[in-house]
């Protein structure tokens, strides 16, 4: 990693720990690629951030560091989220990958609303251009996500689609989130998930790990591996995390 670039993940971190000095609590919705049918309550910013991730695929490796993504509540069941991802790959320089800002909307409230039954909402967006070289052009992506519980498992499922970055070629993204509560603040975690495109191979992978809550904390640690089941995904990755939010606004 370049001396620059050491200086912003430097700067990232210090400030990560100075917004934790006055952060409330987060659901902790890291390490998934999915989504849940939940937004961020009204003028709060929640941060979701993979401090470090590695990728190996054929032998060589990619490192990750940082990804973020950001959650702002505009108003009731509606929100922002800006995500971008710095990645350093074998033999390349420090690239800004995947960059996207989306809506995200409520239509349906459930249980994670505090209501009966499943909840459903909807996440669209365009695809900002990134320093990959073949992907800087501008793409567009929308999914579905539905919320559910069969006890003592949470599920969500999110199914959708866009156009990419590379030519504007079109291609279609799935994936199921499962979730099972072991201990008070402790949660075991799976994902399968998927993006086929025209022209390139599939990337299917799949996710097991843990989100945690220490005692007496505010915010949420994650860790998992993923395996790629595709030509098209990395061999295997691992990631952690953590996830923290707070009010935008003083207090009354």
């Amino acid at each position: 990693m370049t001396r620059g670039s050491g200086h912003a993940a430097s700067a990232i971190l210090l400030l990560t720990a100075s917004l934790l000095l006055s952060a409330s609590t987060a659901w902790g919705y890291r390490p998934f690629v999915s989504t849940d049918a939940a937004v961020a309550d009204p003028k709060e910013l929640e941060i979701e951030l993979g401090y470090f991730n590695l990728e190996r695929s054929r032998g060589e490796h990619t490192f990750i560091v940082p990804k973020v993504i950001l959650n702002y509540g505009i108003v009731r069941n509606l929100e922002v989220v800006g995500e971008f991802e710095v990645a350093k790959p074998p033999g390349e320089g420090v690239q800004l990958t995947d960059p996207g800002v989306f809506l995200k909307a409520v239509l349906k409230e459930g249980f994670l609303q505090q209501k009966e039954g499943m909840g459903f909402a909807v996440e669209v967006g365009p695809l900002l251009p990134s320093t990959v070289q073949g992907k800087r052009r501008l793409g567009f992506e929308g999914i579905g996500i539905l919320s559910g519980r069969l006890v003592p498992f949470t599920y969500h499922l999110n199914a959708g689609g866009g156009v990419d970055r590379e030519k504007a070629n079109p291609f279609v993204i799935w994936g199921m989130i499962v979730e099972l509560p072991v201990f008070p603040n402790f949660r075991l975690v799976g994902e399968v998930n998927g993006e086929s495109a025209r022209g390139r191979p599939a990337d299917n992978s799949g996710l097991v790990g843990f989100i945690w809550q220490p005692s007496s904390s505010s915010f949420f640690l994650d860790a998992a591996i993923r395996r790629g089941f595709s030509s098209g995904a990395p061999d295997w990755g691992f990631t952690l995390g953590l996830t923290f939010s707070f009010p935008t606004r003083p207090s009354p």
